[in-house]
């Protein structure tokens, strides 16, 4: 199969959820599954799933540029109820201007559809992964775990061993 300059292959939706499922196994987590009907959207799944939208761990992929480091990506990672603060998460890779990935994109680099990607980079090179400080008050967090249709529980130390995020203060509440 051809492979466009700069695109990486990815795994599907399906084979992402169980890559997922498979890492946190691999450092013991202790996570339950929610089964659920497909949504995205942060302000809605919360509601389903009966969490709290701030424990909700939203995955965002953004491309930035500048800073002698070129075009690049990351996943931002913040609160369900919170904005992207993109001049923080601009400084903090060291880039100048940044904006959300297109869809494409965004799918592309994580196989998964917005909305459903979780708060982990198979490919930390390719998608460094930032994630918002203000998750450390939390002893559980949640999000979508590569499908529109399945949630993941996960205590917060757990994601920590499996994530290997890093973290900065990333997420407003600005409009």
């Amino acid at each position: 199969m051809d492979n466009p300059a700069g695109a990486i292959d990815t795994p599907t939706m399906s084979d992402t959820h169980q890559r997922l499922l498979d890492l946190l196994d691999g450092v013991s987590a202790q996570y339950r599954i929610v089964e659920h009907e497909a949504e995205g959207r942060s302000e809605h799944i919360s509601r389903i799933r009966g969490n709290d939208p701030g424990q909700a761990m939203k995955a965002l992929v953004c491309e930035v540029r500048g800073g002698g480091g070129g075009k690049r990506n990351v996943l931002a990672v913040i609160p369900g109820i919170l904005r992207l603060d993109m001049k923080a998460l601009c400084r903090q890779v060291g880039a100048q201007k940044g904006r959300f990935a297109t869809p494409e994109d965004a799918e592309a680099l994580t196989g998964c559809v917005m909305g459903s990607v979780p708060p982990f980079s198979f490919d930390a090179e390719a998608l460094p992964l930032i994630v918002d400080e203000g998750f450390r008050a939390w002893e559980e967090v949640v999000f979508n775990a590569g499908r529109l249709d399945r949630s993941l529980f996960v205590r917060f130390e757990d994601y920590i061993r499996a994530a290997q995020p890093n973290f900065a203060a990333i997420a407003n509440k600005g409009a």
